[in-house]
């Protein structure tokens, strides 16, 4: 049955047969969707690079600019749709009994694409959050009529929800995902150069704890060679794929 991605049959038959699984999902899944990066040699914006806006001192500092930059990205990323990867993950969750997805993107498209709950571990551009009162709420406003966005409530200034560079993730969004991680018996990993911590460290976690580490993406990583398994391709078509042979494997009609 696994032959359709050149799976062994032993891996494959404990893929099927596990009720815990989780994702960690990056910046791959969604660039297959059309999103950029918006680092790198083209990610230059105003002559300012993403580590210059994307900090409490550069928003203090110049907060129209700062949100210049997200009104933009959100016009970029609100004209963008899901793709099959998106889908097939957000599928998952009714082939194994407990799956949990952990997503490094920000852009929301894992929920637009229907998966429940996904542990953002870097925040959601869509979600805004009071600098006064800390209450986060979402804003789907494109482009923003205001510019710094305030709060309805008090008055304060709005933030973007986004955990910028120097600023430690969400003590209880990180608890989630090291416990999904540890508790999963196949953990994927699909379209993240594994090196940002902490979150390229959720594989080995699993893995310790007994999980199959299965890897999706278009080229090799540090954690390839670890991994149990590497399906070198686009997650876009690798996953729809593989959804459609646990399904199989498993005797259900559909996924729905």
């Amino acid at each position: 049955m696994g032959d359709i991605l050149n799976i062994p049959d032993k891996l494959f038959e404990k893929i099927v047969d596990a009720e815990r699984a989780a994702v960690l999902t990056g910046a791959g899944v969604s660039a297959e969707s059309g999103v950029p990066t918006f680092r790198g040699e083209n990610g230059l914006w105003r002559n300012r690079r993403p580590e210059e806006l994307a900090s409490m001192e550069g928003f203090l500092d110049d907060p129209r600019l700062v949100w210049d930059w997200y009104d933009w990205r959100r016009s970029v990323i609100s004209q963008i749709q899901p793709n099959p990867g998106h889908y097939a993950l957000a599928e998952f969750d009714c082939v194994y009994d407990q799956f949990t997805l952990i997503t490094q993107n920000v852009d929301g498209l894992h929920a637009l694409a229907g998966a429940r709950d996904p542990v953002e571990l870097h925040g959601n551009i869509w979600h805004v959050r009071c600098l006064k009162e800390g209450t986060v709420r979402e804003n789907r406003e494109v482009p923003l009529s205001r510019i710094p966005p305030l709060c309805p409530d008090c008055n304060s200034m709005l933030r973007p929800n986004i955990v910028w560079f120097g600023e430690e993730l969400d003590t209880d969004i990180l608890k989630r995902a090291g416990l999904a991680a540890k508790e999963s018996e196949v953990f994927f990993v699909v379209g993240t150069s594994s090196v940002v911590q902490p979150a390229a460290s959720l594989a080995g976690l699993a893995q310790r704890n007994g999980a199959i580490v299965v890897e999706i993406n278009l080229d090799r990583t540090p954690i390839t060679e670890s991994a149990d398994l590497f399906l070198q391709g686009k997650s876009g078509e690798i996953l729809p794929a593989l959804l459609r042979m646990i399904v199989q494997a498993r005797g259900y009609d559909d996924c729905g």
